[in-house]
């Protein structure tokens, strides 16, 4: 994960969507928004990869830290969980409704094109509940 923009500029930036979700700009939260936000590219991320990320510089945080800032970031609304298999969970910082494409073999989330998709109709939820968001997930495997 690399930086593009300044440093002053990464620092403004990332104090600003911290802000934006109403978050305190702790150390830790400072650390993951710079590596998750600061070169202003979205990106998908598991609390591990993030993690492996950050032990590649010298402000390294635990795995526990990570969870939980990824939990805060997802509760604040600046970022979305996607589950993927029920277990397996990845963070998008692109909070618009849009689809994903999952890639079998290696594992990886990446955006698809939300103007391809088409849903036509929902099922009535049930009586008491509201639907709150559809995500959408398809699967790919490379031809043989």
């Amino acid at each position: 994960m690399d930086y593009a923009k300044s440093s002053g500029e990464t620092h403004r930036t990332v104090d600003q969507w911290l802000a934006r979700g109403g978050l305190r700009p702790t150390r830790q939260r400072v650390i993951l928004a710079r590596r998750l936000i600061g070169d202003g590219n979205n990106r998908h991320v598991t609390a591990e990869s993030l993690f492996a990320a950050s032990n590649d510089h010298a402000d390294k945080v635990s795995l526990a830290t990570v969870y939980n800032t990824l939990r805060a970031f997802c509760d604040a609304g600046l970022m979305r969980e996607i589950t993927v298999d029920g277990a397996k969970s990845y963070f998008d910082t692109n909070i618009t409704d849009h689809p994903h494409f999952y890639w079998e073999d290696s594992a990886e989330l990446v955006d698809a094109p939300a103007e391809q998709l088409k849903i036509a109709v929902l099922p009535d939820a049930p009586d008491g509940a509201e639907i709150a968001k559809v995500d959408v997930v398809i699967r790919l495997r490379r031809k043989s």
